[in-house]
Protein backbone atom coordinates (compact mmCIF):
# COMPACT_ATOMS: atom_id res chain seq x y z
CA UNK A 1 0.00 0.00 0.00
CA UNK A 2 1.39 3.42 -1.21
CA UNK A 3 1.74 5.95 2.46
CA UNK A 4 3.74 8.86 0.90
CA UNK A 5 4.16 9.66 -2.36
CA UNK A 6 6.29 12.83 -3.78
CA UNK A 7 6.67 14.10 -6.72
CA UNK A 8 8.86 17.26 -8.24
CA UNK A 9 9.29 18.55 -4.61
CA UNK A 10 11.06 21.87 -4.10
CA UNK A 11 11.14 23.91 -1.09
CA UNK A 12 13.32 27.41 -0.67
CA UNK A 13 15.00 29.18 1.90
CA UNK A 14 15.13 32.77 0.20
CA UNK A 15 17.06 32.49 -3.23
CA UNK A 16 18.56 29.25 -1.55
CA UNK A 17 17.44 25.44 -3.11
CA UNK A 18 17.10 23.47 -0.39
CA UNK A 19 15.22 20.24 -1.59
CA UNK A 20 14.64 19.26 -5.01
CA UNK A 21 13.11 16.10 -4.89
CA UNK A 22 11.91 14.77 -8.22
CA UNK A 23 10.24 11.42 -6.65
CA UNK A 24 9.96 9.24 -3.24
CA UNK A 25 7.39 6.52 -3.09
CA UNK A 26 7.11 5.08 0.84
CA UNK A 27 5.35 2.18 0.96
CA UNK A 28 3.73 0.52 4.17
CA UNK A 29 6.32 -1.89 4.57
CA UNK A 30 9.12 0.21 4.26
CA UNK A 31 11.16 1.95 7.13
CA UNK A 32 13.49 4.29 5.86
CA UNK A 33 16.22 6.00 7.71
CA UNK A 34 17.41 9.53 6.36
CA UNK A 35 20.73 10.81 6.12
CA UNK A 36 22.84 13.83 5.00
CA UNK A 37 24.95 16.37 6.32
CA UNK A 38 23.73 18.88 9.29
CA UNK A 39 21.76 22.04 7.56
CA UNK A 40 21.06 19.38 4.42
CA UNK A 41 17.66 19.30 4.66
CA UNK A 42 16.38 16.49 6.44
CA UNK A 43 14.24 18.49 9.40
CA UNK A 44 12.55 20.30 6.63
CA UNK A 45 11.80 17.26 4.67
CA UNK A 46 10.00 15.88 7.75
CA UNK A 47 8.08 19.16 8.51
CA UNK A 48 7.40 19.15 4.74
CA UNK A 49 5.41 15.44 5.25
CA UNK A 50 3.79 16.14 8.26
CA UNK A 51 2.23 19.61 6.84
CA UNK A 52 3.75 21.76 9.59
CA UNK A 53 5.02 24.09 6.36
CA UNK A 54 4.09 23.44 2.76
CA UNK A 55 6.22 23.24 0.00
CA UNK A 56 7.11 26.20 -3.02
CA UNK A 57 6.99 23.90 -5.83
CA UNK A 58 5.28 19.97 -6.56
CA UNK A 59 2.92 17.41 -4.51
CA UNK A 60 3.27 15.57 -1.24
CA UNK A 61 0.26 13.18 -0.85
CA UNK A 62 -0.05 10.77 1.98
CA UNK A 63 -2.77 8.45 2.84
CA UNK A 64 -2.55 8.30 6.70
CA UNK A 65 -1.63 11.17 8.64
CA UNK A 66 1.72 10.92 10.02
CA UNK A 67 2.68 10.66 14.09
CA UNK A 68 5.82 13.33 14.19
CA UNK A 69 8.04 13.10 16.94
CA UNK A 70 10.96 16.21 16.24
CA UNK A 71 14.17 17.38 17.90
CA UNK A 72 14.15 19.75 20.75
CA UNK A 73 10.23 19.77 20.77
CA UNK A 74 8.03 19.68 24.57
CA UNK A 75 6.26 16.33 25.00
CA UNK A 76 2.20 16.05 24.74
CA UNK A 77 0.23 16.63 27.57
CA UNK A 78 -2.36 14.57 25.94
CA UNK A 79 -3.33 11.10 27.87
CA UNK A 80 -1.24 8.46 27.37
CA UNK A 81 -2.09 4.95 27.91
CA UNK A 82 -0.86 3.49 31.37
CA UNK A 83 0.34 0.23 29.69
CA UNK A 84 3.23 2.44 27.89
CA UNK A 85 3.77 4.79 30.62
CA UNK A 86 4.83 1.53 33.31
CA UNK A 87 6.94 -0.25 30.10
CA UNK A 88 8.48 3.09 29.22
CA UNK A 89 9.50 3.39 33.11
CA UNK A 90 7.54 6.74 33.76
CA UNK A 91 4.77 5.26 36.15
CA UNK A 92 4.50 7.83 39.09
CA UNK A 93 6.63 10.89 36.86
CA UNK A 94 5.89 14.06 36.87
CA UNK A 95 6.55 15.95 33.45
CA UNK A 96 7.54 18.85 35.11
CA UNK A 97 10.59 17.08 36.62
CA UNK A 98 11.17 14.74 34.09
CA UNK A 99 14.62 14.70 32.23
CA UNK A 100 15.39 15.31 28.72
CA UNK A 101 14.89 11.31 28.25
CA UNK A 102 12.03 10.97 30.59
CA UNK A 103 10.36 13.41 27.99
CA UNK A 104 11.35 11.65 24.72
CA UNK A 105 10.29 8.12 26.09
CA UNK A 106 6.76 10.31 27.08
CA UNK A 107 6.63 10.99 23.25
CA UNK A 108 7.31 7.69 22.28
CA UNK A 109 4.12 6.39 24.91
CA UNK A 110 2.15 8.78 22.95
CA UNK A 111 3.11 7.37 19.38
CA UNK A 112 2.72 3.60 20.76
CA UNK A 113 -0.59 4.95 22.52
CA UNK A 114 -2.16 6.23 19.09
CA UNK A 115 -1.44 3.09 17.41
CA UNK A 116 -0.35 5.24 14.03
CA UNK A 117 0.52 3.13 11.10
CA UNK A 118 3.11 6.00 9.63
CA UNK A 119 5.93 7.60 11.82
CA UNK A 120 8.08 10.20 10.94
CA UNK A 121 10.76 10.77 13.51
CA UNK A 122 13.78 13.10 14.23
CA UNK A 123 16.59 12.06 15.64
CA UNK A 124 14.31 9.74 18.33
CA UNK A 125 16.61 8.36 20.52
CA UNK A 126 18.39 12.04 21.71
CA UNK A 127 18.31 12.07 25.83
CA UNK A 128 17.33 8.40 25.71
CA UNK A 129 19.49 6.22 28.00
CA UNK A 130 20.63 2.94 26.69
CA UNK A 131 17.65 1.08 28.42
CA UNK A 132 15.63 3.49 26.50
CA UNK A 133 16.82 3.11 23.31
CA UNK A 134 16.69 -0.62 23.62
CA UNK A 135 12.98 -0.30 24.39
CA UNK A 136 12.55 2.33 21.00
CA UNK A 137 14.56 -0.19 18.82
CA UNK A 138 12.71 -2.69 19.72
CA UNK A 139 9.26 -1.34 19.30
CA UNK A 140 10.47 -0.09 15.88
CA UNK A 141 11.10 -3.73 14.86
CA UNK A 142 8.00 -4.67 15.29
CA UNK A 143 6.05 -1.92 14.54
CA UNK A 144 3.57 -2.91 11.96
CA UNK A 145 3.67 0.33 8.89
CA UNK A 146 5.70 2.57 7.55
CA UNK A 147 8.29 4.54 9.20
CA UNK A 148 11.14 7.97 7.76
CA UNK A 149 13.79 8.73 10.74
CA UNK A 150 17.03 10.65 10.79
CA UNK A 151 19.17 9.46 12.97
CA UNK A 152 22.64 9.32 13.98
CA UNK A 153 22.75 6.18 16.12
CA UNK A 154 23.95 3.85 13.62
CA UNK A 155 23.03 0.49 15.59
CA UNK A 156 19.41 1.88 15.25
CA UNK A 157 19.54 2.47 11.54
CA UNK A 158 21.10 -0.53 10.92
CA UNK A 159 18.58 -2.97 13.14
CA UNK A 160 15.73 -0.94 12.06
CA UNK A 161 15.55 0.13 8.99
CA UNK A 162 15.69 -1.71 5.51
CA UNK A 163 16.44 1.67 3.33
CA UNK A 164 18.47 4.44 3.87
CA UNK A 165 17.73 7.56 2.01
CA UNK A 166 20.52 9.86 1.44
CA UNK A 167 20.47 13.59 1.07
CA UNK A 168 22.82 15.76 -0.86
CA UNK A 169 22.44 18.78 -2.59
CA UNK A 170 19.14 19.02 -1.88
CA UNK A 171 18.58 15.84 -4.07
CA UNK A 172 17.69 11.65 -2.35
CA UNK A 173 19.20 8.53 -3.57
CA UNK A 174 17.67 5.37 -2.38
CA UNK A 175 19.66 2.30 -0.99
CA UNK A 176 18.67 -0.53 0.07
CA UNK A 177 19.15 -2.35 3.55
CA UNK A 178 20.58 -1.36 6.29
CA UNK A 179 23.17 1.61 7.50
CA UNK A 180 26.05 -0.74 7.27
CA UNK A 181 24.67 -2.11 3.77
CA UNK A 182 24.52 1.65 2.40
CA UNK A 183 28.26 2.05 3.68
CA UNK A 184 29.27 -0.36 1.78
CA UNK A 185 27.66 0.44 -1.17
CA UNK A 186 29.39 3.95 -0.90
CA UNK A 187 32.26 2.87 -1.12
CA UNK A 188 31.76 0.87 -4.03
CA UNK A 189 30.26 4.00 -5.26
CA UNK A 190 33.55 6.11 -4.57
CA UNK A 191 35.87 3.54 -5.58
CA UNK A 192 33.96 2.78 -8.99
CA UNK A 193 34.19 6.85 -9.53
CA UNK A 194 37.66 7.35 -8.55
CA UNK A 195 38.97 4.76 -10.86
CA UNK A 196 36.28 5.98 -13.99
CA UNK A 197 37.85 9.20 -13.29
CA UNK A 198 41.06 8.18 -13.49
CA UNK A 199 40.88 6.01 -16.42
CA UNK A 200 38.98 9.41 -18.30
CA UNK A 201 41.76 11.61 -17.27
CA UNK A 202 44.61 9.68 -18.64
CA UNK A 203 42.55 8.73 -21.82
CA UNK A 204 41.99 12.38 -22.41
CA UNK A 205 45.91 13.30 -21.89
CA UNK A 206 47.01 10.59 -23.57
CA UNK A 207 45.01 11.75 -26.87
CA UNK A 208 45.64 15.69 -25.99
CA UNK A 209 49.69 14.59 -26.48
CA UNK A 210 48.36 12.71 -29.44
CA UNK A 211 47.21 15.71 -31.05
CA UNK A 212 49.93 18.12 -29.85
CA UNK A 213 52.28 15.64 -31.56
CA UNK A 214 50.24 15.64 -34.67
CA UNK A 215 49.94 19.29 -34.83
CA UNK A 216 53.58 20.10 -34.09
CA UNK A 217 54.34 17.55 -37.67
CA UNK A 218 51.76 18.72 -39.43
CA UNK A 219 53.42 22.55 -39.04
CA UNK A 220 57.03 20.93 -39.77
CA UNK A 221 55.82 20.37 -43.26
CA UNK A 222 55.99 22.89 -45.62
CA UNK A 223 53.53 24.25 -48.33
CA UNK A 224 54.76 24.52 -51.94
CA UNK A 225 57.26 27.66 -52.25
CA UNK A 226 55.80 30.09 -54.44
CA UNK A 227 59.00 30.16 -57.00
CA UNK A 228 58.05 26.32 -57.57
CA UNK A 229 57.23 25.33 -60.96
CA UNK A 230 53.78 23.82 -61.49
CA UNK A 231 55.27 20.69 -62.11
CA UNK A 232 57.60 20.94 -58.95
CA UNK A 233 54.42 21.81 -57.10
CA UNK A 234 52.69 18.94 -58.10
CA UNK A 235 55.31 16.57 -57.23
CA UNK A 236 55.79 18.71 -53.68
CA UNK A 237 52.19 18.13 -53.13
CA UNK A 238 52.27 14.70 -54.00
CA UNK A 239 54.64 14.08 -51.50
CA UNK A 240 54.63 15.86 -48.32
CA UNK A 241 51.26 18.00 -48.27
CA UNK A 242 49.59 14.73 -48.82
CA UNK A 243 51.23 13.91 -45.89
CA UNK A 244 50.08 17.43 -44.16
CA UNK A 245 46.58 16.82 -44.94
CA UNK A 246 46.87 13.13 -43.77
CA UNK A 247 48.33 14.78 -40.19
CA UNK A 248 45.51 17.54 -40.33
CA UNK A 249 42.63 14.88 -40.68
CA UNK A 250 43.97 12.98 -37.88
CA UNK A 251 44.31 16.40 -35.67
CA UNK A 252 40.91 16.86 -36.37
CA UNK A 253 39.57 13.41 -35.81
CA UNK A 254 41.37 12.82 -32.48
CA UNK A 255 39.77 16.36 -31.39
CA UNK A 256 36.72 14.91 -31.99
CA UNK A 257 37.47 12.40 -30.04
CA UNK A 258 38.10 14.30 -26.87
CA UNK A 259 35.15 16.35 -27.82
CA UNK A 260 32.72 13.09 -27.46
CA UNK A 261 34.99 11.56 -24.53
CA UNK A 262 32.01 10.71 -21.45
CA UNK A 263 33.36 13.21 -19.14
CA UNK A 264 33.47 11.71 -15.69
CA UNK A 265 33.37 13.89 -12.91
CA UNK A 266 36.29 14.33 -9.74
CA UNK A 267 35.03 11.74 -6.49
CA UNK A 268 33.48 15.09 -4.44
CA UNK A 269 34.97 14.87 -0.75
CA UNK A 270 32.51 15.11 2.07
CA UNK A 271 33.51 18.49 4.21
CA UNK A 272 34.19 17.09 7.91
CA UNK A 273 34.41 19.22 11.02
CA UNK A 274 37.80 19.65 12.36
CA UNK A 275 37.89 19.53 16.06
CA UNK A 276 41.16 20.89 18.22
CA UNK A 277 40.80 20.83 21.75
CA UNK A 278 43.73 22.30 23.28
CA UNK A 279 43.69 22.24 27.53
CA UNK A 280 45.68 23.75 30.49
CA UNK A 281 48.02 22.05 33.04
CA UNK A 282 46.34 21.40 36.12
CA UNK A 283 48.40 19.75 38.65
CA UNK A 284 46.04 18.27 41.48
CA UNK A 285 45.98 14.38 41.64
CA UNK A 286 41.89 14.72 42.04
CA UNK A 287 40.06 17.90 40.16
CA UNK A 288 36.67 17.35 41.25
CA UNK A 289 35.45 15.10 44.26
CA UNK A 290 32.16 14.86 45.82
CA UNK A 291 31.26 13.92 49.55
CA UNK A 292 27.79 12.97 51.06
CA UNK A 293 26.29 13.58 48.26
CA UNK A 294 22.04 13.34 48.47
CA UNK A 295 19.66 15.09 46.13
CA UNK A 296 16.24 14.87 46.18
CA UNK A 297 12.78 16.43 44.23
CA UNK A 298 10.29 16.60 46.30
CA UNK A 299 9.39 12.83 47.19
CA UNK A 300 11.64 11.78 44.77
CA UNK A 301 15.27 10.70 46.16
CA UNK A 302 17.69 11.10 42.76
CA UNK A 303 20.95 9.86 45.39
CA UNK A 304 21.81 9.95 48.90
CA UNK A 305 25.04 9.62 50.97
CA UNK A 306 27.39 9.62 48.02
CA UNK A 307 30.39 9.79 47.01
CA UNK A 308 32.99 10.31 44.20
CA UNK A 309 36.27 11.61 42.81
CA UNK A 310 37.18 12.54 39.15
CA UNK A 311 41.12 12.12 38.82
CA UNK A 312 43.19 14.47 36.73
CA UNK A 313 43.23 13.83 32.87
CA UNK A 314 40.67 11.08 33.27
CA UNK A 315 38.14 10.53 30.87
CA UNK A 316 34.91 9.77 32.76
CA UNK A 317 31.42 8.60 31.22
CA UNK A 318 28.41 9.34 33.52
CA UNK A 319 26.37 6.44 32.79
CA UNK A 320 22.46 5.50 34.83
CA UNK A 321 19.07 5.12 33.54
CA UNK A 322 16.70 8.57 32.74
CA UNK A 323 15.77 10.48 35.35
CA UNK A 324 18.77 9.03 37.58
CA UNK A 325 20.23 12.04 38.01
CA UNK A 326 23.21 12.37 35.40
CA UNK A 327 22.07 15.88 34.22
CA UNK A 328 21.56 16.80 37.99
CA UNK A 329 25.03 15.79 38.81
CA UNK A 330 26.84 17.63 36.08
CA UNK A 331 24.77 21.03 36.98
CA UNK A 332 25.58 20.71 41.05
CA UNK A 333 28.90 20.91 39.68
CA UNK A 334 29.04 23.61 37.84
CA UNK A 335 27.36 25.64 40.56
CA UNK A 336 30.13 24.37 42.97
CA UNK A 337 26.93 23.08 45.54
CA UNK A 338 28.07 22.40 49.43
CA UNK A 339 30.09 19.04 49.47
CA UNK A 340 31.16 19.01 45.79
CA UNK A 341 35.03 20.54 45.88
CA UNK A 342 36.88 21.89 42.68
CA UNK A 343 40.60 22.11 41.91
CA UNK A 344 41.41 25.91 42.41
CA UNK A 345 43.48 25.94 39.02
CA UNK A 346 40.27 24.35 37.00
CA UNK A 347 38.34 26.29 34.32
CA UNK A 348 35.65 24.23 32.93
CA UNK A 349 33.78 24.02 29.73
CA UNK A 350 30.22 23.06 30.18
CA UNK A 351 28.17 21.90 27.11
CA UNK A 352 24.54 21.30 28.60
CA UNK A 353 22.13 19.75 26.57
CA UNK A 354 19.61 22.40 26.39
CA UNK A 355 22.16 24.26 24.84
CA UNK A 356 21.00 27.44 26.90
CA UNK A 357 25.22 28.75 26.00
CA UNK A 358 23.27 30.55 23.05
CA UNK A 359 21.32 33.45 22.54
CA UNK A 360 18.54 32.21 19.99
CA UNK A 361 18.11 35.88 18.78
CA UNK A 362 22.12 36.81 18.28
CA UNK A 363 23.77 35.78 15.03
CA UNK A 364 26.23 32.99 15.28
CA UNK A 365 29.46 35.13 14.97
CA UNK A 366 27.69 37.76 17.66
CA UNK A 367 27.35 34.10 20.20
CA UNK A 368 31.05 33.73 20.12
CA UNK A 369 32.24 37.68 20.47
CA UNK A 370 30.94 37.49 23.85
CA UNK A 371 33.69 35.15 24.77
CA UNK A 372 36.97 35.48 22.13
CA UNK A 373 38.01 37.68 19.45
CA UNK A 374 36.47 37.63 16.07
CA UNK A 375 39.09 36.24 14.06
CA UNK A 376 39.52 33.38 16.34
CA UNK A 377 35.64 32.99 16.38
CA UNK A 378 35.82 32.49 12.68
CA UNK A 379 38.58 30.77 12.63
CA UNK A 380 36.83 28.16 14.82
CA UNK A 381 33.74 28.72 13.61
CA UNK A 382 35.28 27.39 9.26
CA UNK A 383 36.23 24.21 11.38
CA UNK A 384 32.68 23.40 12.32
CA UNK A 385 31.90 24.31 8.69
CA UNK A 386 30.33 27.65 9.18
CA UNK A 387 32.25 30.16 6.46
CA UNK A 388 31.69 33.17 4.71
CA UNK A 389 28.21 34.56 5.04
CA UNK A 390 27.01 31.41 7.53
CA UNK A 391 28.39 33.35 10.47
CA UNK A 392 26.17 36.14 10.02
CA UNK A 393 22.96 33.33 10.54
CA UNK A 394 20.35 33.81 13.69
CA UNK A 395 20.71 30.79 15.84
CA UNK A 396 17.19 30.83 15.72
CA UNK A 397 17.07 29.21 12.21
CA UNK A 398 19.39 26.58 12.75
CA UNK A 399 18.61 23.23 12.96
CA UNK A 400 19.48 21.06 15.85
CA UNK A 401 22.85 19.74 14.78
CA UNK A 402 23.95 23.11 13.80
CA UNK A 403 23.03 24.61 16.73
CA UNK A 404 25.22 21.68 18.70
CA UNK A 405 27.93 22.71 16.56
CA UNK A 406 27.41 26.48 17.20
CA UNK A 407 27.66 25.16 21.24
CA UNK A 408 30.70 23.33 21.36
CA UNK A 409 32.28 26.20 18.89
CA UNK A 410 31.67 28.50 22.31
CA UNK A 411 32.79 26.19 24.23
CA UNK A 412 36.17 25.31 22.95
CA UNK A 413 36.59 29.25 22.14
CA UNK A 414 36.50 29.76 25.23
CA UNK A 415 39.78 28.68 27.83
CA UNK A 416 39.29 25.85 29.67
CA UNK A 417 41.12 22.66 31.45
CA UNK A 418 38.22 20.20 32.10
CA UNK A 419 35.59 19.29 30.04
CA UNK A 420 31.84 18.31 31.36
CA UNK A 421 29.87 17.21 28.39
CA UNK A 422 25.79 16.95 28.51
CA UNK A 423 25.14 14.76 25.49
CA UNK A 424 27.35 16.33 23.16
CA UNK A 425 26.51 14.50 20.00
CA UNK A 426 22.71 14.81 20.05
CA UNK A 427 21.36 15.96 16.59
CA UNK A 428 24.87 16.05 15.18
CA UNK A 429 25.25 13.77 11.62
CA UNK A 430 27.42 11.24 11.46
CA UNK A 431 30.57 12.57 10.21
CA UNK A 432 30.35 15.19 12.78
CA UNK A 433 30.46 12.61 15.83
CA UNK A 434 32.70 11.29 14.22
CA UNK A 435 34.78 14.15 14.36
CA UNK A 436 33.96 14.97 17.90
CA UNK A 437 34.78 11.45 19.02
CA UNK A 438 38.29 11.30 17.44
CA UNK A 439 38.86 14.98 19.20
CA UNK A 440 38.09 13.50 22.43
CA UNK A 441 40.00 10.57 22.17
CA UNK A 442 43.30 12.60 21.64
CA UNK A 443 42.22 15.25 24.15
CA UNK A 444 45.33 15.37 26.73
CA UNK A 445 42.87 16.88 29.69
CA UNK A 446 40.19 15.80 32.11
CA UNK A 447 37.12 14.66 30.96
CA UNK A 448 33.62 14.67 32.58
CA UNK A 449 30.21 12.86 29.91
CA UNK A 450 27.29 11.93 29.63
CA UNK A 451 26.26 10.42 26.33
CA UNK A 452 23.68 7.18 25.07
CA UNK A 453 26.15 6.62 22.34
CA UNK A 454 27.54 3.25 22.85
CA UNK A 455 30.17 3.58 20.74
CA UNK A 456 31.99 6.85 22.05
CA UNK A 457 31.52 5.86 25.38
CA UNK A 458 33.70 2.57 24.74
CA UNK A 459 35.80 4.54 21.73
CA UNK A 460 36.94 7.43 24.69
CA UNK A 461 36.05 6.70 28.52
CA UNK A 462 38.41 5.22 30.71
CA UNK A 463 36.63 5.52 33.51
CA UNK A 464 32.42 4.62 34.16
CA UNK A 465 30.58 6.45 36.81
CA UNK A 466 27.37 5.31 37.34
CA UNK A 467 24.15 5.64 39.08
CA UNK A 468 22.39 2.93 40.34
CA UNK A 469 20.35 1.96 43.42
CA UNK A 470 20.78 5.70 44.47
CA UNK A 471 24.49 5.24 44.60
CA UNK A 472 27.21 6.99 42.51
CA UNK A 473 29.58 4.41 41.87
CA UNK A 474 33.11 4.48 40.06
CA UNK A 475 34.28 1.82 37.95
CA UNK A 476 37.84 1.94 36.69
CA UNK A 477 37.97 0.61 33.45
CA UNK A 478 36.49 1.29 30.07
CA UNK A 479 32.97 0.15 28.87
CA UNK A 480 33.61 -2.88 27.37
CA UNK A 481 34.78 -4.26 30.81
CA UNK A 482 32.09 -2.69 32.95
CA UNK A 483 29.90 -4.55 30.66
CA UNK A 484 31.41 -7.98 30.82
CA UNK A 485 31.12 -7.56 34.51
CA UNK A 486 27.91 -7.92 34.75
CA UNK A 487 27.45 -10.51 31.24
CA UNK A 488 30.03 -13.02 32.68
CA UNK A 489 26.45 -15.59 33.39
CA UNK A 490 25.52 -14.77 29.43
CA UNK A 491 25.04 -18.80 27.94
CA UNK A 492 28.47 -19.36 26.05
CA UNK A 493 26.09 -21.13 23.03
CA UNK A 494 24.42 -17.82 22.62
CA UNK A 495 27.74 -16.38 22.55
CA UNK A 496 28.49 -18.64 19.69
CA UNK A 497 25.57 -18.26 18.03
CA UNK A 498 25.91 -14.78 17.54
CA UNK A 499 29.36 -14.50 16.62
CA UNK A 500 28.40 -16.77 13.27
CA UNK A 501 25.33 -14.62 12.47
CA UNK A 502 27.57 -11.91 12.91
CA UNK A 503 30.33 -13.45 10.44
CA UNK A 504 27.89 -14.64 7.97
CA UNK A 505 25.76 -11.04 8.19
CA UNK A 506 29.14 -9.38 7.15
CA UNK A 507 29.66 -12.17 4.20
CA UNK A 508 25.93 -11.43 2.96
CA UNK A 509 26.98 -7.36 2.77
CA UNK A 510 29.29 -7.89 0.76
CA UNK A 511 27.59 -10.38 -2.09
CA UNK A 512 24.81 -8.08 -2.02
CA UNK A 513 26.97 -5.44 -3.24
CA UNK A 514 28.79 -7.23 -5.78
CA UNK A 515 25.42 -9.25 -7.26
CA UNK A 516 24.69 -8.54 -10.79
CA UNK A 517 21.53 -10.70 -11.13
CA UNK A 518 18.23 -9.95 -9.87
CA UNK A 519 17.19 -13.21 -8.81
CA UNK A 520 20.84 -13.76 -6.80
CA UNK A 521 20.31 -9.99 -5.25
CA UNK A 522 16.74 -10.41 -3.79
CA UNK A 523 18.01 -14.00 -3.08
CA UNK A 524 20.70 -12.34 -0.39
CA UNK A 525 18.69 -9.91 0.97
CA UNK A 526 16.05 -11.96 2.11
CA UNK A 527 18.80 -14.14 4.15
CA UNK A 528 20.34 -10.29 5.13
CA UNK A 529 16.53 -9.52 6.58
CA UNK A 530 15.99 -13.30 8.14
CA UNK A 531 19.54 -12.89 9.94
CA UNK A 532 19.04 -9.71 10.96
CA UNK A 533 15.92 -11.09 12.50
CA UNK A 534 17.89 -13.59 14.43
CA UNK A 535 20.82 -11.61 15.81
CA UNK A 536 17.82 -9.03 17.06
CA UNK A 537 16.25 -11.66 18.92
CA UNK A 538 19.23 -12.56 20.70
CA UNK A 539 20.70 -8.83 21.45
Amino acid sequence: MLILDINNLKKYFGNRLVLDIKDLKVYSNDKLGLVGLNGCGKTTLLNLISGEISPDNGTIRTNIKPFYIKQLEDSPNKEVDGEYIGKLGLKDKNKEFMSGGELTRLKIAKFLTENRKFLIADEPTSNLDTEGIDILIEKLISFQGAMIITSHDRDLLDKVCNKIVELEDGKIKIYEGNYSHYKTQKELERKTQELEYEKYINEKRRLEKNLIDTKTKSDKIKSSPKRMGNSEARLHKMGGQTAKKKLDNKVKAVASRIDKLEVKDKLREIDKIKVDISENEIFSKIVIEGKSLTKSFGKRTLFKNSNFQIYNKAKVALIGDNGSGKTTLLKMIMENEDNISISKKANIGYFSQNLNILDENKTIIENLLEVGLEQDARDILARFLFKRDDVYKKVSVLSGGEKVKVSLAKILLSDFNILILDEPTNYLDIYSVEAVEEALINYGGTLLFVSHDRRLIENVADTIMYIENKQINTFQGNFNDYNNKFDDFEDKDIVYKKAILENRLSEVIGLISIATKVEEKEKLDMEYMNILKELNKIR
